[in-house]
């Protein structure tokens, strides 16, 4: 694991690309390792292939992949927040491949996210289901320019600590 991080930031850029269908497996793969934890999304563990794809590739939303190394090691959406009148303000979910954790794929794709949704006319991007307890990714999006705006109390039911708060955050594009 150690020498993948090594490796991935020595690279000068990594390819950031729409989603295909033949990514599939490999966004499957990152998000079942992700989801299966149990300590960063509100999707069950258990949460079948078939359901997942529904999900990541719900209707409005436009899917992103990194490459690096070869590989899919990372993936996002960007959708709308809500539907119409609130269909200003953006809302986006991102996994990067545990194994990679570190290398500054988050980074890398959250800057790319924002860059997106401000092309595209957002003017604002919420995440609407931030876990507390997902300290690398509270850091991110703090470093990234969000705020948190709201508390959910022990509004998610993590695998290992039981229930614990859950953050909104939102940056103006």
């Amino acid at each position: 694991m150690g020498a993948n991080r090594r490796e991935l930031s020595l690279l000068p850029e990594r390819k950031i690309r729409s989603a295909t269908a033949s990514d599939w497996p490999a966004i499957w793969k990152i998000f079942r390792s992700v989801v299966q934890r149990g300590d960063t999304y509100a999707f069950s563990p258990e949460l079948d292939e078939k359901s997942a794809l529904k999900i990541w590739f719900a209707p409005g939303a436009q899917v992103f992949v990194t490459d690096a190394e070869r590989r899919v090691v990372g993936t996002f959406f960007v959708k709308p927040n809500q539907p119409g009148l609130g269909s200003h303000v953006a809302n986006a979910g991102f996994m990067v491949d545990p194994e990679m954790h570190g290398a500054g794929i988050g980074r890398a794709m959250g800057e790319y996210a924002l860059a997106w949704a401000k092309q595209q006319g957002y003017q604002a991007m919420q995440f609407n289901f931030v876990v507390s307890t997902n300290t690398g990714a509270v850091a991110l999006w703090k470093k990234l320019g969000f705020t948190i705006i709201g508390t959910i109390p022990r509004g998610f039911h993590h695998t290992q600590l039981s229930y614990v708060d859950v953050y909104v955050m939102h940056r103006e594009l």
